[in-house]
């Protein structure tokens, strides 16, 4: 996959990123679709057709894609999933695989992702690209629809059996977002980054403690900065002028919105100590908002927080 940045038309989230892909500035050979839950075949009836997953259980959804086709969307931190309902209207003859790719690193290297949500299927244990980014729902279906006559030309035709419903003490159901982050969410996928900010920070004033927000805020302000620029002219400018801040930060933004979490930070820390004091007051604010969208309690994010509080004393 290309090292394309994240664009307005890329994400769709409200205290998350998702996407809305815009066709024109994707390559032909990154359009696809996700995949899906799994243990091996005989389990994975019992835990239904969607199943969030991570390194240590993909082997199962690996195996499950040899009897049930399995859709696998890739997602990141602040990310909400968005295949789980149009999958589970296939009535269980496709499976949902759903993956932080930011928490199972293997994952998403086995599927060479840069960017996300991405979507891939596996048929036989065999991965097939589907897209990077979501189009619309009937360009999904359609997709869809070609997995499975692929999977029924190579002998993959069996079911899941579809979720059980709730029942008392079942997890409740997912509860509707805040007026505010409803509004950012519906911004973002209309493309109005702006408005997405606004929202968000208008949140965050009447909710200081509103931790939700204020990731989405970093989200939306990382895709703001990102917005109609060109990878390989971000890569090339930092190359070029290693010692040029706004140059570092650019290519660490578009390493961070490629899942290239380490990548980022380890690049902003080197920089930090050679820096005078406003520019390292700007490098803190930029990780900050960097260890909110990655999330406070990931690993990567204590490592690297770790770090930037011994280079400040």
């Amino acid at each position: 996959m290309t090292d394309t940045p994240m664009t307005p038309d890329t994400l769709r989230g409200a205290v998350d990123l998702s996407s809305l892909v815009r066709k024109a500035q994707q390559p032909a050979a990154q359009q696809g679709a996700p995949a899906s839950p799994g243990s091996s075949p005989s389990g994975a009836a019992a835990s239904g057709v969607v199943r969030d997953v991570g390194d240590a259980e993909f082997g199962e959804i690996v195996e499950l894609s040899r009897t049930v086709p399995v859709i696998v969307e890739i997602y990141a931190a602040g990310i909400a999933p968005a295949l789980p309902a149009i999958v589970s209207s296939y009535g269980g003859r496709l499976a949902l695989a759903t993956v932080d790719g930011n928490a199972s690193p293997q994952v998403a290297q086995a599927f060479q992702v840069q960017q996300v949500p991405a979507v891939v299927a596996l048929v036989g244990g065999r991965p097939l690209n589907l897209f990077v980014g979501m189009p619309a729902e009937d360009e999904v279906r359609q997709v869809l629809d070609q997995v499975l006559e692929l999977a029924a030309q190579n002998g993959v035709t069996g079911t899941v059996s579809a979720d059980a419903p709730a029942e008392d003490g079942d997890e409740p159901a997912e509860q509707p977002l805040p007026p505010l982050h409803q509004e950012a969410f519906d911004a973002i996928t209309g493309g109005d980054l702006e408005a997405a900010a606004t929202a968000y920070r208008t949140a965050i004033a009447q909710s200081p403690a509103d931790g939700d927000a204020v990731a989405g805020l970093a989200q939306v302000s990382l895709l703001q900065r990102l917005e109609g620029r060109e990878a390989a002219q971000i890569r090339d400018a930092a190359a070029a002028a290693p010692d040029d801040l706004d140059a570092q930060l650019a290519v660490a933004d578009l390493d961070l919105s490629g899942g290239h979490v380490e990548d980022a930070f380890a690049r902003l820390l080197a920089l930090f100590p050679t820096l005078d004091p406003e520019a390292k007051a700007g490098v803190r604010a930029r990780l900050l908002d960097y260890f909110e969208i990655v999330g406070v309690d990931d690993e990567r994010t204590i490592s690297a927080r770790r770090a930037l509080t011994n280079l400040l004393y």
